[in-house]
């Protein structure tokens, strides 16, 4: 391997450094040098650990000249979304009414990271409390996609994907509430795995929708988002959302083709709404799948139309729950002089929360208000079920689901803000897959003419990571594409 150890896969440092090719700590420094050299235009990093990323890397090179058995991700650089609570640095949401708050214990999926041997950078940017698809609504900065800095990077985890993409990272964590992995993993050209709900804990991170959120992986390729699934699934008695079932080895599922696999088209995904340019990118990786022994049927979620409508009213009804105890009175920013109580809660989440997160918790707040819970609470619940069931009737005729991550490449920034509808369609593909609560995967299947990258979604049955890795891996093998690299220098 002749490039920089920056950008290399996770898999690789952990092969070169295992074996004495590589320091840890020359891995290390070449992604802080890195991230010196790229995060000034991408902004992806809200928090840079240097001193504490060499130390870890110091460790893991100690531990291996003592023959010990560092872990399947010795010495891998990674990044944190900003909302997975880490002792080391704060912890903020890429809010104001968390800004200096420092977290008092790790996520889990933060210790199992690092008893893993990974080395962590640093924390990443994102859209307020995870709230967004642009990561234009951080009260920090905002993120540029690294393909087109003029563009944005998708969110929530826009700061994830675009540090995965500009190699200012190995792989980074996110969390995907109705997309927030798969499409900002679309827009920069990456691989990105929601799991199955309960797949892996959520203890540590902080909560936006609780029975849609899910913890997952944005990497280089898919071989690297086995590898990182290997280390964060599982059961957490922390988490009693956590499932209780047995996690095998997702990388021994990978193989180089898909013979002998039922692939299934939805014919709701590949409408009007779906541009010429995407829907090619798709059709024509569909022909590649075809080409390694796959079977193609067509399938029907004749309920897609609701999913945006129940979507926006399920999670912003938990978001008004989950964001009442910021306060002011616990932890987080707190209004100075305030005469009584009331005074304190409405000026503390006035001056705390931005306007995306605001307008979120009105909603909420109403859908769930006397009077309105059965006309819309109660209503979208059911619907939701109607949803879950279109998947699992559709998985009786195939094995994966296949078909956009996005109706349209990365957008330039700005272009959305002003209608927050338009900028909620963006996510109209993905949030099905965590109202149904499967597992689904976003890997990047050619340039549009734009030269911003295109991104396949590959939906699979609750629990069944292994066979959307499967067909992941066998289209990334063949798919005959050459993806380029980044615009960002």
């Amino acid at each position: 391997m002749s490039a920089e150890s920056y950008a290399w896969t996770a898999h690789e440092i952990r092969d070169a450094v295992t074996s004495g090719a590589v320091s840890a700590r020359a891995v290390a420094e070449s992604y802080l040098a890195r991230i010196e050299a790229c995060d000034q235009k991408v902004q992806a990093y809200v928090d840079v650990w240097a001193e504490s990323a060499l130390a870890q890397a110091d460790a893991v090179d100690a531990r291996l000249a003592r023959g010990e058995d560092v872990g399947p991700l010795a010495g891998v650089p990674v990044g944190l979304k900003d909302l997975f609570c880490t002792k080391q640095g704060f912890t903020t949401c890429c809010s104001k009414i968390l800004k200096g708050y420092r977290s008092p214990f790790d996520a889990t999926v933060v210790e199992r990271l690092a008893d893993a041997g990974a080395v962590f950078l640093g924390k990443l940017n994102m859209d307020e409390f995870a709230m967004g698809s642009s990561t234009e609504n951080s009260a920090v900065q905002v993120t540029r996609n690294p393909w087109n800095l003029a563009c944005v990077p998708g969110g929530s985890s826009g700061g994830s994907a675009a540090a995965v993409a500009a190699d200012e990272c190995a792989f980074a964590l996110g969390s995907d509430t109705g997309g927030s992995i798969r499409q900002p993993a679309a827009c920069c050209g990456c691989v990105g795995l929601k799991p199955t709900y309960g797949r892996v804990s959520r203890y540590g991170l902080v909560a936006f929708a609780s029975s849609l959120d899910q913890v997952g992986p944005l990497t280089k390729d898919v071989e690297d988002c086995a590898l990182a699934m290997n280390v964060l699934s599982g059961r957490d008695e922390r988490d009693s959302t956590s499932a209780d079932l047995p996690v095998g080895d997702f990388t021994a599922a990978l193989r180089p083709d898909a013979k002998g696999l039922r692939i299934g088209l939805p014919k709701e995904y590949f409408t009007d709404a779906l541009g010429a340019d995407m829907r090619e990118k798709i059709e024509a990786a569909v022909s590649a799948l075809e080409g390694q022994g796959a079977e193609v049927v067509e399938v029907s979620l004749p309920h897609t139309e609701y999913a945006v409508a129940v979507y926006y009213i399920i999670c912003t009804a938990e978001a008004s729950a989950n964001l009442a105890r910021f306060d002011g009175v616990r932890y987080g920013h707190r209004a100075a002089a305030a005469a009584d109580v009331e005074e304190l809660y409405r000026r503390t989440k006035t001056e705390g929360f931005g306007p995306e997160v605001q307008r979120r918790i009105l909603l909420g707040t109403y859908v769930l208000s006397s009077g309105y819970y059965d006309a819309y609470y109660s209503k979208a619940q059911r619907v939701r079920s109607l949803i879950r069931k279109d998947f699992l009737d559709a998985f009786e005729q195939c094995d994966v689901i296949v078909g956009p991550t996005s109706p349209t490449p990365a957008f330039r920034l700005g272009e959305k803000t002003a209608d927050p509808l338009e900028m909620y369609l963006s996510d109209i593909y993905t949030i099905s897959i965590n109202l149904a609560g499967i597992p689904a995967m976003s890997m990047p299947c050619g340039l549009t003419e734009s030269g911003l990258p295109a991104g396949l979604q590959i939906m699979g049955k609750p629990f069944d990571e292994a066979t959307i890795l499967r067909v992941g891996y066998a289209y990334e093998q063949n798919r005959g594409l050459d993806m380029g690299r980044p615009a960002v220098a």
